[in-house]
């Protein structure tokens, strides 16, 4: 049986697009990652794609996706929402799958100067990357080392 997770916040411009690329880095041998929203903006956050790169990631090419795209299609085994506005609208859409909730600060809502707000984006890749790795371990999963970091 095919092990997808989904990545799911309001947006897909930011937190769950950060989730998605680590996770596939971290365990795309075990799990097919995904991402969406509820209310899909129109483009990833730019500083998003920035902080994943700083690390080897790419996805330059990401467009955020809504849940739609999905339903009837993906079976997940896995939803992991990481913001509470997305908890509040997707009660049980997924059917059986397990529902994680893994709340962060949104980097799309961050304010001040460029430099602040890239190293906003940063902690939150961090903790986001963090909470992954946890999450592997508890599941006796090693997790594949980042091309520039580990």
């Amino acid at each position: 049986m095919e092990r997808n997770v989904l990545f799911l916040c309001t947006g897909n411009s930011a937190r769950s697009q950060l989730g998605e690329a680590l996770l596939r880095q971290r365990a795309g041998q075990v799990f097919r990652v995904f991402s969406a929203g509820t209310e899909p903006k129109q483009t990833v956050f730019a500083p998003v794609v920035q902080v994943l790169g700083e690390l080897g990631l790419d996805i330059a090419d990401a467009r955020p996706k809504g849940v739609r795209e999905y339903l009837g299609k993906v079976h997940f085994e896995k939803v992991i929402i990481v913001c509470g506005d997305a908890e509040e609208k997707c009660p049980a859409i997924f059917g059986p799958a397990q529902r994680l909730f893994w709340p962060f600060a949104d980097p799309a809502a961050l304010e001040g100067s460029q430099a602040e707000i890239l190293a906003g984006t940063r902690r939150i890749r961090d903790e986001i990357d963090t909470r992954i790795r946890t999450w592997l371990a508890e599941q006796g999963i090693d997790a594949k080392p980042l091309p520039k970091l580990d």
